[in-house]
């Protein structure tokens, strides 16, 4: 295992969220959240809100790719954000 980073490991085997295969390279926003969604309302391993463990998730998924995120894939990321947020009726910070 000593190509594989342990990002990666967290994102394929989080202990608070069991996600959906590729889930961070769809194309569509509102089914990422849609995903995240129901992942961190059917955890029962997570810590703080279902909103909580899904946008930290994806926020996790962001820092960690860092530079090697292409700015099309970190702006598709982030729109997921607002998606998940309306999801939740949640208000933008």
């Amino acid at each position: 295992m000593p190509d594989r980073k342990w990002s990666q490991e967290v994102t394929e085997h989080s202990d608070a969220l069991d996600l959906e295969k590729d889930l961070f390279t769809k194309d569509d926003p509102k089914e990422i959240a849609r995903s995240l969604k129901r992942s961190a309302e059917h955890s029962k391993r997570r810590k703080g809100t279902p909103l909580q463990s899904a946008m930290g998730m994806l926020t996790f998924y962001i820092n960690r790719a860092g530079d090697n995120l292409p700015e099309k894939e970190k702006a598709k990321l982030e729109r997921a954000k607002d998606e998940l947020r309306a999801l939740f009726g949640a208000k933008k910070d």
